[in-house]
């Protein structure tokens, strides 16, 4: 393909991955951060009304095959990987921003996370109690954004947010306003990334 043979997009790419990378490390301590010095518990309307339902498997496996539908996409769609990858990289530490800020306990009643191979390779995806705002909406929010022209990948990646602000609010994981703020906040880091990365969202 040309586009492996293009300097420009492989800095491009590279750096992209790189960044990714370093807003994983980021987030790595800003959810230990907010682990450890996570205050008390607050009430919420749709939690205190809403049994609690065992979604571990959904919540887990369902952000694994996100990842990988995720690769996919950037292996596929190659001349978008670059805006891509950036653009979750901004995500990433934009959220752990606000989980350095708001540090409090889950809800008092939530499901327990089975350990399992992906908990503990990804445990601050998992096991953290970085609650503000809800990575498990707001990143295939964001993926559905960047392919809201492509009818398809828009519908999957927004049956993904979707499936997955249910399946935190059922199992107690996520309080109602961090399933909430995720789209706007979402969409906000989206705007920032067409005008940060311009030339990678034109290409």
């Amino acid at each position: 393909m040309r586009l492996l043979t293009d300097r420009r997009f492989l800095y491009s790419l590279f750096s992209g991955a790189a960044f990714l990378f370093i807003s994983f490390v980021i987030q790595s301590y800003a959810v230990m951060f907010a682990t450890e010095t996570a205050s008390n518990s607050v009430t919420d309307v749709v939690l205190s009304n809403t049994p609690v339902f065992n979604v571990d498997g959904f919540f887990v496996w369902g952000a694994v095959l996100l990842g990988a539908v995720v690769t996919l996409t950037c292996v596929v769609r190659l001349r978008r990987a670059p805006f891509i990858l950036k653009s979750l990289a901004l995500f990433t530490v934009i959220r752990s921003f606000f989980v350095a800020l708001t540090h409090i306990n889950p809800y008092p009643q939530q499901i327990a996370i089975t350990p399992s191979i992906a908990t503990r390779l990804f445990p601050s995806l998992f096991t953290g109690k970085d609650l503000f705002f809800s990575g498990h909406t707001g990143l295939p929010f964001l993926m559905a954004l960047i392919f809201w022209d492509n009818v398809f990948l828009r519908t999957v990646f927004l049956a993904f947010s979707i499936m997955f602000a249910i399946v935190v609010l059922l199992g107690h994981l996520h309080y109602s306003i961090d399933v909430a703020s995720a789209y706007f906040i979402t969409f906000t880091i989206f705007t920032m990334a067409k005008a940060f990365f311009k030339r990678d969202w034109e290409r």
